[in-house]
């Protein structure tokens, strides 16, 4: 799937929601389901997706929607790819320090 998006740093869930064709809901409850979709939060709670969460919504779109996995089955091919490419853990856990040193900047 070819999905139509500007290439920004970050992106709405609404944005990402009409890129995909899917209700902002499924990609809250992807976000509860998938640990490697962890988009930024402001303070209001306004989430931001960055390019690699697209990516991996994207990834997960495929393996459920297209290919017809079901969850577990989709969590268990982004473990296998992970693996494969220890390179993406390594940024999302980045991505996630950062936005919790983000987050503790903004309470100080």
């Amino acid at each position: 799937m070819k999905i139509d998006l500007p290439e920004k740093r970050y992106y709405s869930i609404g944005e990402v929601a009409k890129a995909f064709d899917v209700n902002p809901s499924l990609l809250r409850f992807w976000e509860k389901e998938f640990v490697e979709i962890q988009p930024k939060k402001k303070q209001s709670g306004t989430r931001k997706y960055t390019p690699e969460n697209v990516l991996t919504i994207q990834y997960i779109y495929h393996l459920v929607k297209e290919k017809g996995l079901t969850l577990q089955g989709a969590k268990k091919q982004l473990r296998l790819k992970s693996i494969a490419n220890p390179k993406i853990e390594i940024l999302a856990k980045l991505e996630n320090i950062k936005a919790a040193l983000e987050q503790l900047k903004e309470k100080l």
